[in-house]
């Protein structure tokens, strides 16, 4: 039988040629703005000039610069992917379709995570395959990450990794009806920084129209910084490089500086006469904000998006397993903790009271998990789930991922990233299955993983993902990883 030949698109910046597998066609590298180089690093994302002829679109892109990222004895590569790919078009998008033919088929659009700093589409856990073979158009995004996305600096517009979204989004809007997607059926889903970004285009008025639904994993609807914190790091940034903190100085800067300059942020103490560090320390980007994302929902398209959030059940111990320091934790370090959290000492205290009345039989490395969970992932979910339900009339759903990892002899349990395989589908993979790898040596539980991600696509299609719509008066969410909830029991009339 003769190979059928490479299928070709015709986009309005110019033809891609892309390939075709057993699940669908997938086109990679396609740019949906200009290169980010010199000054234009700290512009707003520019139009892309096009291209004449046929653009090969069949290998991956560069990546964003980014740093070297370990995770102790955690084998994370799947997350974090290659690292830095130096090349100037990384503002690229990767598409997996069934056919790029004249369907209308739902689209979801991927925001990876890594802290701010680090990930890109090239990450194996996030092939669409699966998303193609289920009738989805999935697309992947690359964007500004570091210095030249989050930086918040003067004579630069803020967020600049955040409007790398909206214009991938806008890109979707004008083009993905040529790869068989619907545009009018867009669902926009990241997990962790990734996830805190989409939470953040909910409370964008710039993103009204552009997708009707939203997926939030393991972010935080209270992860930004304020101009008086995000004020800090780059005063940091400016004196480990040695010119003024402004857009002008730091242009002719080279890439390879901004990533040399990391570790001197590190460890920056952001608290404010009236803000916690929402990162607890463990990055020096965030999103730079007046008004926290859970707070600002009525000015974006947040009303009118269906939302399906949540989070995993031991989010810290990705912090602190991997390091050896689940069981190395004293009492010391748990309260060292609580005051990087709460400030004043009372209010450090109490909340090392109450987790500890909660889990009388937690370790103290157990408890500084759990703090880490509630600060970093769980407690802006909560305050986001709420504050959508309330402006959007009831459109949420809300779930917590249960099933725990057997990673490193057993103990990395629910941790952060765990949900991941079972959503992308791909947890039967090898790479994934050693006492190092993200999910353990241990099969993955019959059935989970097609649960999750089919309740992903259930959601894209149609804004239900098989369960009941989150109830701020009786708040529950679906478990993922257990059995599901008694409908009769559980889920509000």
């Amino acid at each position: 039988m003769p190979r059928q030949a490479d299928p070709t698109v015709e986009t309005p910046a110019g033809a891609v040629r892309g390939l075709r597998d057993g699940s669908g066609e997938r086109y990679r590298a396609i740019p949906y703005a200009a290169p980010p180089t010199g000054a234009g690093r700290f512009a707003p994302p520019a139009p892309h000039p096009g291209w004449s002829g046929v653009r090969d679109a069949t290998r991956p892109s560069p990546t964003a610069p980014q740093p070297t990222r370990g995770f102790g004895r955690l084998d994370m590569t799947p997350y974090f992917g290659p690292g830095w790919v130096p090349g100037a078009e990384y503002l690229s998008v990767d598409v997996h379709t069934p056919a790029a033919d004249g369907a209308r088929r739902p689209v979801m659009v991927f925001v990876h995570g890594g802290g701010f700093v680090t990930g890109s589409n090239r990450a194996r856990l996030y092939d669409g395959g699966a998303f193609a073979r289920d009738g989805v158009v999935l697309v992947t995004v690359n964007y500004r990450l570091g210095v030249p996305g989050f930086l918040d600096l003067p004579g630069a517009p803020a967020n600049r990794g955040l409007l790398d979204l909206l214009a991938a989004l806008g890109w979707v809007r004008d083009t993905i009806a040529a790869f068989g997607g619907d545009p009018g059926n867009v669902t926009v889903f990241g997990q962790s920084a990734g996830a805190t970004l989409v939470g953040a285009l909910l409370a964008a008025p710039q993103a009204k129209g552009l997708f009707g639904r939203a997926i939030v994993q393991s972010g935080n609807g209270t992860g930004a910084f304020t101009p008086e914190q995000a004020r800090r790091v780059t005063e940091r940034a400016a004196a480990a490089l040695g010119v003024e903190p402004i857009a002008e100085a730091f242009a002719p800067v080279p890439d390879e500086r901004f990533l040399a300059i990391l570790p001197a942020l590190a460890g920056l103490d952001l608290r404010t006469a009236t803000a916690i560090d929402p990162l607890a320390g463990l990055s020096p980007f965030s999103l730079v904000l007046p008004v926290q994302p859970a707070d600002d929902l009525a000015h974006g398209p947040a009303r009118d998006v269906d939302l399906l959030i949540g989070t995993n059940t031991q989010e810290g111990h990705l912090y602190l397993v991997p390091q050896d320091a689940l069981e190395s934790t004293t009492e010391a370090d748990l309260l060292t903790l609580a005051a990087r959290l709460h400030p004043d000492p009372h209010r450090a205290l109490d909340a090392v009271t109450a987790h500890r009345a909660a889990r009388p039989d937690d370790t103290p490395g157990e408890l500084r998990s759990a703090l880490l969970g509630a600060a970093l992932f769980e407690t802006g979910t909560a305050r986001m789930a709420r504050a959508h339900a309330r402006i959007s009339g009831g459109r949420t759903h809300r779930y917590s991922f249960t099933h725990r990892s057997t990673a490193l002899g057993g103990r990395l349990g629910a941790a952060h990233t765990v949900e991941l395989p079972f959503v992308f589908d791909n947890a039967h993979q090898p790479w994934l299955h050693a006492d190092t790898g993200l999910l353990g040596p241990d099969a993955a539980p019959a059935g989970l993983a097609s649960r999750v991600h089919g309740a992903w696509v259930a959601f894209a299609r149609d804004g239900d993902p098989g369960w009941a719509r989150y109830d701020p008066r009786h708040p529950a969410a679906e478990p993922l990883g257990g059995p599901p909830r008694r409908p009769d029991r559980d889920r509000p009339q």
